[in-house]
């Protein structure tokens, strides 16, 4: 039997929550951090590695995939999953982000939007239904509505313009979607940073009743605080019992502030993209391996860390491979940041269970401020 899409949640600790999600290719454990695939692959980074280091899913990119190696192509392949040997859940975004930040020439309608690949300046044209469709050929098991999202700052009337198209396009994504029991679309609350323009977009999405909800269009330009009011106004109005994700979002700290307002599922490329600038990620927060001071340092990143990059190289080594632009640097880094990514989602997920978020997150951070100079 196909094992339906559904989310349990399981406890709650304040307004953060610990859950799962039942899907057919297996469970995500929530609050979840999911590794950006942009183009079928986690960069520097075998899945198995992905996979190992406590990830339940991943992201694959829909305006990259469908660019190239094209949504058809990989349909007839098998789908991404076989693809990529990746067995277990995908999320696929609808592309809708890309199309702002990286495509040529774009122009929106209320049919969709049409744009010239960044690769080659071919012309495509994304309708809410050609988003769907695409995602369906990919097969993933995470399906987002495909939404228009504006940088910020942006004034009111743009986002109010922006966050009615995107409504109007999610009741379209919907019913293009139909009814798929063992996946999922996600509906996605823009607002910019109005208040009540996120509370009107949070309540008539959760009208339409669908499997999960998305907060888009913020980690755009504004302030952390500013993200923070924006869940303060938005979570609240989403239904319960199904699961949050907070888009693009984000560092360490961002992840620590937006589950305790309720956010289950997050995305960055920052684990991989910091890793392949020399800078990691670790409970004693960030170490920049390009810093000369670690020239001639003999400890690991982390002597406790169940991941090799950051428990059996010295950050000596670290340092002159990045220092010397070997890609082995990279690789060792994006590695232990993605491990320290799931280790902190383990101990989030833990703390709730034992009703002490609040205490685990004001040790976390007070960890990051002492650094990494000296021991903990």
């Amino acid at each position: 039997m196909t094992i339906p899409f559904s989310f349990e949640l399981l406890a709650t600790d304040g307004k953060a929550r610990r859950g799962v999600i039942h899907t057919a290719r297996g469970d995500v454990r929530t609050p979840a951090f999911m590794p950006v695939g942009t183009v079928g692959t986690v960069k520097a980074m075998y899945l198995d590695q992905v996979r190992d280091s406590g990830a339940d899913i991943i992201l694959g990119n829909t305006y990259h995939l469908m660019l190239r190696p094209g949504a058809e192509r990989v349909a007839r392949l098998g789908g991404l999953h076989e693809f990529i040997r990746w067995p277990h859940p995908i999320l696929t975004d609808s592309g809708g982000f890309q199309v702002m930040s990286l495509a040529a020439l774009r122009k929106m309608s209320e049919d969709g939007v049409t744009f010239r690949s960044h690769i080659d300046g071919k012309r495509y044209e994304m309708s809410p239904e050609r988003s769907i469709e695409i995602q369906g050929l990919l097969g993933s098991d995470i399906q987002m509505q495909l939404d228009e999202c504006v940088a910020l700052p942006a004034g009111d009337d743009e986002i109010r313009k922006a966050m009615e198209l995107s409504l109007r396009w999610a009741e379209r994504c919907k019913a293009a979607f139909g009814d798929q029991p063992e996946r999922a679309m996600f509906g996605i609350v823009q607002g910019g940073d109005n208040e009540d323009l996120r509370s009107e977009s949070a309540k008539a999405l959760a009208g339409m009743d669908l499997k999960g909800y998305a907060v888009g269009g913020l980690a755009v330009g504004e302030p952390q605080e500013v993200m923070l009011a924006m869940l303060d106004a938005t979570c609240p109005l989403l239904p319960a019992g199904k699961p949050r994700y907070l888009m693009g979002v984000g560092t360490p700290q961002d992840i620590l502030r937006s589950v305790a307002r309720g956010i289950d599922m997050f995305d960055c490329v920052m684990p991989t993209r910091s890793g392949r600038h020399g800078l990691a990620f670790t409970r004693r927060g960030r170490v920049n391996l390009k810093n000369a001071r670690h020239a001639e340092d003999h400890r690991p990143l982390d002597e406790e860390s169940t991941c090799p990059a950051a428990r059996d190289y010295s950050r000596a080594y670290l340092h002159h491979l990045i220092r010397s632009g070997e890609m082995l640097g990279a690789m060792l880094l994006s590695w232990n940041n993605i491990h320290y990514y799931q280790q902190l989602m383990q101990g989030i997920r833990d703390a709730i269970a034992a009703g002490n978020f609040a205490e685990f997150a004001a040790r976390t951070e007070a960890d990051w401020k002492r650094g990494d100079i000296d021991p903990l």
